[in-house]
């Protein structure tokens, strides 16, 4: 999904989460005026993509425990200048989790969640926020999870118990689309 693709899916993007819909609008608008989003340094939004990985059976999700951030989230990171947001995600993906591409499948190449959050300020970066593009992907819960160094843990999570490792309302809004998604595809006769 290169940038106008990317574009083309956010100025079009449809959500029953009226927040969803805001941080899509505001993305469509941040991509026709800002060159530099797919860039860390850049001011203003910065363009991440994470994956909301679960396992076969629809029944578990992977989160991380982030090092800096001390919180729960889905694997991800800074798009670094690749504007095709796709590649970004899973290469961050393998990268946090040890998995190799091919134990990752994705269900849908289309956006599954988009989500804008704030970053408080560190170091050397002022405060700043991410528009992460989500994608839905699934994986064997019984391959082994090494992680990197930006993790303190990795772990499966059981779909419906998601939400005690993460509160908020983006990870909610994750839980519960996962399980309309799930929903309509058994609905579909194979």
């Amino acid at each position: 999904m290169d940038r106008n693709a990317l574009l083309s899916e956010l100025c079009h993007y449809r959500s029953p989460f009226p927040e969803e819909g805001a941080h899509a609008w505001r993305g469509c608008q941040a991509l026709q005026s800002m060159e530099c989003c797919y860039h860390r340094e850049g001011p203003g939004l910065h363009i991440t993509a994470s994956t909301w990985v679960i396992n076969p059976q629809g029944t578990a999700t992977l989160l991380l425990l982030h090092r800096k951030i001390g919180e729960w989230f889905q694997p991800g990171g800074h798009a670094d200048g690749e504007e095709n947001v796709l590649k970004v995600a899973v290469r961050e993906c393998c990268e946090e989790t040890g998995l190799p591409p091919s134990a990752l499948r994705v269900l849908t190449p289309r956006i599954f969640d988009v989500d804008i959050h704030r970053v408080s300020p560190r170091r050397r970066e002022p405060a700043h926020e991410h528009l992460d593009i989500r994608f839905l992907l699934e994986s064997d819960d019984r391959l082994p999870l090494q992680g990197n160094r930006e993790s303190l843990a990795i772990r499966w999570v059981p779909l419906h118990g998601a939400r005690t490792y993460n509160h908020s309302r983006s990870l909610h809004r994750l839980v519960v689309k996962t399980q309309e998604w799930l929903r309509r595809r058994r609905e579909i006769p194979a």
